[in-house]
């Protein structure tokens, strides 16, 4: 009998520990959201963080109810800038190095650079 106490207890501690990291992900997931908001006054948004300070759980509840679809287009717009910053991040240093050894070959064709100076300009820039 003790020992099914203990299981017991130990299976109810476990979904409350559940329920409190499942309920601290929705709380991130709304501050997250609120500042992510370009459209949401910033009144408005700390009232929202004032709500969710006095009543968090009520307050994590009716924002995921009211403002739930809106939290996912978001999210979809903030990973879409992400990705194309980061493609033109790769695209600019790619083609970086690709304009200098252009340049540096039309100098070299030009006759202002030597083939030496050329090689040593290529491996500075490869490297």
């Amino acid at each position: 009998m003790d020992f099914l106490h203990d299981l017991g207890s130990f299976f109810w501690t476990l979904f409350w520990l559940f329920a409190l990291v499942a309920y601290l992900f929705a709380l991130f997931g709304v501050i997250t959201d609120l500042f992510r908001d370009q459209e949401l006054a910033g009144g408005w948004k700390a009232v929202w963080l004032l709500f969710l300070f006095f009543l968090p759980f009520l307050t994590a509840l009716t924002y995921l109810i009211v403002r739930g679809r809106g939290m996912a287009e978001r999210s979809r717009m903030a990973a879409v800038r992400q990705r194309e910053a980061v493609d033109a991040y790769i695209r600019d240093v790619a083609g970086g190095t690709a304009g200098e050894l252009a340049k540096a070959k039309e100098l070299v064709d030009a006759g202002a650079l030597t083939p030496e100076e050329f090689d040593r300009l290529k491996a500075k820039v490869l490297a």
